[in-house]
């Protein structure tokens, strides 16, 4: 069954038919050309599908379309408005990449997770709940767990985080 959903994506508003069972995901791809965001496992453990959705990180190969009707969409595409994103530079200068396959999904992520830390969102890994979050490598690396690099650029996706963190 097909259904006309909206969305803004990138701060493109888009009227778009999607079957009901159409992914995020898919929808974002193969409907709109929004490549940003990656087709990796489809089960929603690699994190290259990432967004922000409404604000917050999202996996969009998990997540209907059809769910998702009139929400904000941001891609890593979208947070390069007139420059990169700081997160952005600093994944580039400190070669927080290598094949760039799931960078855009780890920019995103890292967007997201910096914005939790900063409403004081506390992880798995906090210690004290009732401090600020302080964006160790410890929280970092597991605020970043859902983002996998299979090339192991990990040391520079952590660096990137610092230097992010610092803003």
């Amino acid at each position: 069954m097909d259904t006309e959903i909206s969305l803004v994506v990138d701060g493109t508003p888009h009227a778009v038919v999607v079957d009901t069972r159409t992914t995020l995901l898919d929808a974002l791809r193969e409907r709109l050309g929004v490549t940003s965001p990656k087709k990796g496992c489809d089960h929603g453990q690699c994190g290259t599908c990432t967004v922000l959705l409404d604000g917050r990180r999202h996996l969009t190969c998990l997540s209907l379309a059809v769910a998702q009707d009139g929400a904000e969409v941001v891609t890593a595409a979208g947070l390069a408005d007139g420059g990169l994103h700081p997160v952005q530079q600093s994944m580039l200068e400190h070669d927080g990449y290598q094949c760039g396959y799931c960078t855009p999904g780890q920019v995103c992520s890292m967007v997201g997770m910096l914005d939790e830390a900063a409403q004081g969102h506390p992880s798995h890994v906090t210690d004290d709940l009732t401090a600020d979050v302080e964006l160790d490598d410890a929280e970092v690396r597991e605020r970043m767990s859902g983002n996998l690099c299979r090339c192991g650029a990990y040391p520079g996706i952590l660096a990137a985080a610092r230097q992010a963190a610092r803003g």
